[in-house]
């Protein structure tokens, strides 16, 4: 015993001699050697570095004085060489240049710089690591040109540079060398990681490079690399794929049947692709396949006639393709299912009871389909997280029993279908159950009262476009956890006090619009913080007839709807001072003044809808906030000039409409400057003056309506060729000399009006090839001569719906050769009545209606 003990202190000494003469660091406990050397050149690397200290959790704890095995992010071998580096998400900005020191880490065999911001290319030297295996620089900010040195490192099993795509713009690019010579000499790569990088091959040669070079390939992901296809048939000697990623690129093919014999296939990924024609549906059948996503695939058929036994799909996502038919009761089969969505397809049938069998199943997505008949039972799926069965034709009611049993049942959407009955009073015990969403169906009657709510997590209840009548119910205001409510567009009907919300401290949006009730808005104590988390009231419709004098202490409004009420006060100046308010609707009401505002709106407002159309406003037109995007001030008494600085007020608007008021004198040049604007209605004001050559320069118009003004002198003649105008009404003006030619750029013009003035012009044949028209109203002018275009044979107004050419001077025979032409008036015979007598426009939420005028309009 003493001889053992008295060993141990001779081999600490040895031990430290060791250290000292070769220069070993050696730590005993957890046996790890490094060489001091090797330290050195990290200490090298990290210095020239730039990172932040504040976000790593790795280079920070490097130094001289710490031992080996605290230097996160190292690992070594046993000669005490560096064999792993991994810096991943270290906030390193640049100092990487071929000048650095890692490049003289020979032994490294894995490299890891993933999600850093390097912003420089790949430096070339990165071809004296000969030893490495596995190579990740993955979103690390790398730009340009991938070097071709990369294909000196033959030892390479694993090989990532994939980087984010964004907007369509990819850092990186493998285009000279291409992906042909970066491969050729890898032979040994497993993995291979592209994705986002400009490659911009086609199929044969990619696939080619792929499969004549890389013959242990297991996973390939080249999302978002700009290939084209079709994918190459050589590509089926790739026996050992398991991982296919190509979403996001444009195939512009089939779906090759070959894939269905990879045996060891896992995961197939080809959303996005533009692939067509008809999936292979043994695909299907390939039973070691867990995920299979063919999303955004739109000319991409297909069905579920048959799915295989014990089959291991776990995600199967077929979204927005044209794959139909019904579900087969062997839906059963995918017991493993956990994800399926199959939303915007072309789906129909009945939903199959075999969908209860399905005990892994957490999210369901079946919106936007044909499915009819009732809604199955999904009392066994347990585990069910969020159902989606909005946009079909489902009918009959929601009865306990569907949902009997879902205690982890988290979100459910049936909206927009024809669901009847009453709703489910179980929904409202389901423990989890965080989301209700019933809009647009059928649901009728009184809603039932239910007691011991207070204990819900339930966050969202839409009840909304349905037909739900009664008062609305008392258990709604014991939901305490309860954000979002949304009971418009029913026939909830009563006095209901809004302070009754105030114990829903966690309320954000409050939507009680277009039902039968009246709001009885004063609270008590108006001076206090009522409703503090509200952030969206609507009250649209309530019998209001005053503004709730609470609403100046919500501080945190964002959104504001008290249309279509009888409000016939003032608007109040504080209304404006609501430091977070974007939109404002206090259209269809009776107000007829706004108070006096006496500092600047447009320097603090953050409005950027505000509506008050169809009221009695009266005065000078001078309320513009700064940053709104729409404005309507339509049907109301404003009378004054529009203010000439106004374009230097909206530089963010996008829709203005002043429309059917009484302002006067001309059309300020400064309503230019507002260079995002798309629709812009002026009509029904007494403006005079010439139309500002600007606006007709405009690329970004696609409505312009100046209608019924007192305009005078010509129609500008500077229409872009970049012009995007869809409707151009300048009628019943005092408008002279001809159309002019520039007109014929607006090759996406839907209607033209400009009846009712002095044009004088013959028919306007150089609109000939404006294939989108559907209206042309020409009545009450000064054009002459023949109808028609002598030197054309056919028209292309195909889409030509309405044409008044009734009061001119036009003479001649009418050329019958053109009517069988405009195919847009013809009776679609599959239809009970045409659609001819109305066109629908819309921007941004408003909708312009033209119909076909009647007889009683031919004056």
């Amino acid at each position: 015993m003493r001889s053992s003990l008295v060993l141990w202190p001779s081999f600490f000494f040895c031990c430290y001699w060791a250290c000292l003469s070769f220069n070993v660091s050696l730590v005993c406990g957890d046996y790890v050697h490094c060489l001091a050397q090797q330290k050195i050149l990290l200490l090298q690397f990290k210095k020239i570095l730039k990172f932040n200290p504040a976000d790593s959790s790795k280079l920070l704890l490097w130094n001289e004085n710490s031992p080996c095995n605290e230097w996160r992010g190292v690992s070594w071998d046993e000669e005490g060489h560096v064999a792993g580096l991994d810096l991943s998400e270290e906030s390193i900005s640049g100092g990487l240049d071929n000048s650095n020191a890692l490049f003289s880490l020979h032994y490294l065999k894995h490299l890891n710089l993933a999600f850093n911001n390097f912003n420089s290319v790949i430096p070339s030297r990165i071809k004296d690591l000969k030893s490495l295996t596995s190579l990740n620089l993955s979103n690390a900010g790398f730009v340009e040109q991938i070097p071709m040195e990369i294909a000196q490192l033959t030892r390479l099993t694993i090989l990532d540079l994939s980087t984010s795509y964004y907007l369509g713009v990819s850092s990186l690019k493998l285009e000279n060398p291409n992906l042909v010579t970066l491969v050729q000499n890898l032979s040994e790569v497993r993995e291979l990681y592209l994705d986002g990088i400009n490659i911009a091959l086609q199929g044969n040669k990619w696939g080619h490079a792929l499969s004549s070079f890389l013959p242990h390939l297991k996973v390939l992901s080249m999302s978002s690399c700009n290939l084209s296809g079709p994918i190459d048939s050589s590509m089926k000697n790739l026996q050992n794929l398991s991982i296919i990623r190509l979403e996001r690129n444009n195939m512009s093919a089939p779906v090759p049947s070959f894939f269905a014999k990879f045996s060891n296939l896992t995961h197939l990924d080809l959303s996005s692709c533009n692939l067509r024609g008809r999936f292979p549906n043994n695909i299907f059948q390939v039973q070691s396949l867990t995920s299979l996503d063919l999303s955004y695939n739109y000319g991409l058929q297909g069905s579920l006639r048959e799915l295989p036994q014990n089959g291991s799909l776990q995600t199967l996502i077929l979204s927005a393709t044209s794959f139909s038919g019904a579900l087969p009761p062997s839906i059963r089969n995918l017991w493993k299912l956990s994800k399926l969505d199959i939303s915007a397809c072309q789906f129909n049938g009945t939903l199959p009871d075999s969908m209860l069998d399905l005990p892994e199943l957490t999210y369901l997505d079946l919106s936007y389909n044909n499915f009819t008949g009732t809604i199955p039972s999904f009392g066994m799926a347990k585990k069910l997280i969020h159902i989606d069965l909005s946009q079909n034709n489902l009918n009959g009611g929601v009865s306990s029993a569907h949902f009997k049993g879902l205690v982890k049942l988290v979100s459910i959407n049936l909206q927009d279908n024809s669901l009847n009955g009453s709703i489910p009073r179980s929904l409202f015990s389901l423990p989890l159950l965080q989301s209700t969403q019933f809009s647009n169906n059928l649901f009728q009657g009184h809603m039932d009262a239910i007691s011991n709510v207070s204990s819900s997590m339930l966050q969202v209840l839409d009840l909304s476009h349905n037909n739900l009548r009664g008062p609305i119910p008392q258990f709604i205001f014991h939901l305490r956890g309860l954000k979002v409510l949304q009971l418009s567009s029913n026939k909830f009907n009563g006095t209901i006090r809004l302070d009754m919300f105030e114990r829903l401290q966690n309320l954000t949006t409050l939507d009680l619009s277009n039902n039968n009730l009246s709001i009885d808005a004063n609270i008590k104590d108006a001076n206090r913080s009522s409703f503090p988390s509200i952030t969206s009231l609507m009250l649209a419709s309530c019998n209001l007839r005053q503004f709730p004098g609470f609403l100046r202490n919500m501080s945190g409004l964002t959104k504001l709807d008290l249309s279509n009420n009888k409000i016939a006060e003032k608007i109040p100046r504080w209304i404006w001072e609501l430091g977070y308010l974007g939109q404002l609707n206090l259209s269809h009401n009776l107000l007829q003044e706004i108070e006096t505002i006496p500092y600047n709106l447009s320097s603090y407002s953050k409005l950027y809808v505000l509506d008050l159309h169809d009221n009695y406003l009266q005065g000078t037109l001078s309320v513009f906030p700064t940053l709104a995007s729409y404005l309507d001030y339509s049907f109301n008494k404003f009378s004054s000039v529009i203010p000439p600085d106004i374009g230097n007020s909206l530089s963010f608007t996008i829709f203005l409409s002043l429309s059917h008021n009484a302002l006067y004198e001309r059309i300020p040049l400064s309503i230019c400057n507002v260079s995002n604007l798309q629709v812009l209605d002026l009509s029904y004001n007494n403006l005079s003056g010439v139309i500002p050559q600007c606006l007709a320069k405009s690329e970004t118009l696609g409505v312009l309506n100046l209608g019924k003004n007192n305009l005078s002198g010509n129609i500008p003649d500077t229409f872009p060729p970049s012009c995007v105008l869809k409707t151009l009404d300048l009628s019943s003006n005092n408008l002279e000399g001809p159309l002019p030619k520039s007109l014929s750029n607006c090759t996406t013009l839907q209607v033209l009006d400009i009846g009712k003035n002095k044009i004088k012009d013959q028919f306007p044949c150089l609109l000939k090839t404006i294939p989108t028209l559907r209206v042309a109203v020409l009545r009450r002018s000064n054009f002459y001569g023949p109808i028609g275009c002598p030197k054309m044979k056919r028209m292309t107004w195909k889409m030509l719906q309405i044409v008044d050419l009734a009061f001119n001077n036009f003479n001649g025979t009418l050329p019958g050769r053109i009517f069988p032409t405009w195919k847009a008036m013809m009776l679609d015979r599959n239809q009970t009545a045409s659609k001819a007598h109305q066109l629908d426009f819309s921007f941004f939420g408003s909708s312009d209606h033209y119909h076909k005028r009647s007889g009683n309009d031919l004056g």
